[in-house]
């Protein structure tokens, strides 16, 4: 008898243990496996009920539709208007190869569906031909088509955005793709090796070079730790190594205003020392580099060495934007809109308004401060000393007749291949209707010679054409 209970016992213990077992799965695999699954293109489920669903159009901010679904047989099929234009933005929608970009992240909002599947079940037995919502962008087709076409022939990205509400007018990456012909083409995309299916915009991660100098001189202004007369000889020797300007040639006797406009490279290598590593990487994260950036779709975090072995060479290269720094575009476009909002960066917006089948306006964005980056003054300062930067420096090439532009040039070393140019900028400088991050990965050039008058001719365009 005693063997028999104990054999009972076994037993049930052994089922409590597989119960408990079956629990702790289930809970993992709804944590942190469902969303995985449920948007997995082998998920044959999902995609039978979403092609009986009218998905929702993506419009620009002016209501030109971009992309829509129109029924073929008996499921909807999406369309998309401009083929590669809005790869990187809107993104695709295949069963073959799932969803990505806004097309992934708004899927349940196009769909007007739940994220709860049993709730959606039900839906579809009430309402199985159901529509969904309209996203409306900050996008402005004019000025993103425009903007593409300056990158023609060229790799890297650009963003333009408002910088006083955080909208996102354009917003291009090169190489791209076309998600009309996606079948026809996935071969060739997922081989190339220039990665078509890369939004460098928020996933590529470039060293700054001169343009974040614009960060180090506020470090230097908020601590009061900036040389006033810097004899530059063009070289700085630190700890035993030859830090040298671009062309390798000195410029005298330099204050802080004169080495941005000269973006010399000796001056904030040794103002980036006196600061040091700590001062310095405050103000980098008060600009949004080792953090996370919320926008409407994910961007990688940019990076800046705070921890570990930093070394002199370590602090003078970060200084002007060489070494360990890698930042995304969008976070750089973030860095000009900080300055030229006087010192606050406001949430990057991609997504204006959710609007129904009906025609109403369910959700819409609200400016947001994320980071009070510098104060007003230092800002202002900044600001004047970009003009100049423009004016009579390096950026001289986005000068706009009668606007006063801000800017900084970069020209970044690339360890793989040729330099990477760079420019960021505001404009009208007194009142910004506009900032922009370009880069032209391995252009091979000078940020000023390339990239500024790119971003000079997006700016004026956007001046002319916008309504904000």
């Amino acid at each position: 008898m005693e063997k028999e209970i104990k054999r009972i016992i076994t037993v049930l213990a052994g089922i409590c243990i597989l119960f408990v077992s079956l629990v702790v799965y289930l809970t993992y695999f709804q944590i942190f496996k469902a969303d995985k699954v449920k948007n997995s293109s082998y998920n044959k489920r999902l995609w039978i009920n979403e092609e009986k669903i009218l998905r929702g159009s993506i419009i620009d901010r002016n209501g030109k539709i971009l992309a829509y679904s129109e029924l073929n047989g008996e499921t909807y099929a999406r369309v998309y208007n401009y083929g590669s234009l809005y790869s990187h933005i809107i993104g695709y929608s295949y069963r073959d190869y799932g969803k990505s970009n806004l097309e992934l992240y708004y899927n349940n909002v196009l769909l007007n569906t739940s994220e709860s599947a049993a709730l959606n079940e039900l839906k579809n037995l009430v309402e199985p031909n159901s529509e969904g919502n309209t996203l409306k962008l900050t996008i402005d087709h004019h000025l993103q088509e425009y903007s593409r076409n300056q990158m023609k022939g060229k790799k890297g990205a650009i963003v333009a955005m408002n910088p006083s509400t955080g909208e996102i007018y354009a917003m291009v990456s090169l190489p791209d793709f076309n998600p009309s012909t996606l079948r026809e083409d996935w071969g060739n995309i997922v081989e190339d090796e220039n990665s078509p299916l890369l939004n460098r915009a928020i996933s590529g991660l470039y060293q700054p070079g001169s343009t974040f100098k614009v960060v180090t001189a506020i470090s230097a202004l908020e601590n009061n730790m900036y040389m006033e007369d810097y004899e530059c000889t063009g070289t700085a020797v630190v700890d035993g190594y030859p830090l040298k300007d671009y062309d390798g040639k000195g410029h005298g006797t330099v204050n802080l205003n004169e080495a941005l406009i000269y973006s010399c490279n000796p001056y904030f290598a040794e103002t980036g020392i006196k600061l040091g590593i700590d001062r310095l990487s405050e103000t980098a994260e008060k600009f949004l580099l080792n953090r996370e950036i919320p926008f409407d779709l994910p961007v990688k975090k940019s990076l800046f060495p705070k921890k570990g072995n930093i070394g002199k060479t370590d602090v003078a290269a970060a200084s002007i934007g060489q070494g360990k720094v890698l930042v995304t575009p969008l976070n750089m476009a973030l860095i000009a809109s900080g300055i030229a909002n006087k010192g606050d960066i406001m949430k990057p917006v991609l997504v204006k308004e959710v609007i129904s089948k009906d025609g109403k306006v369910i959700d819409s964005f609200k400016a947001e401060m994320i980071s009070r980056a510098t104060d007003i003054f230092t800002a202002n300062e900044l600001k004047n000393m970009m003009v100049d930067v423009v004016n009579k420096g390096t950026g001289k090439n986005a000068r706009i007749s009668n606007i006063r532009v801000a800017g900084k040039t970069g020209t970044a070393e690339n360890p793989s291949g040729n330099d990477h140019a760079w420019f960021i900028g505001f404009a009208p400088a007194d009142d910004p209707k506009i900032a922009i991050a370009v880069i032209l990965e391995e252009e091979g050039s000078t940020g000023g010679q390339k990239a500024a008058p790119i971003a000079r001719n997006i700016m004026l365009e956007a001046l002319n054409t916008i309504n904000n």
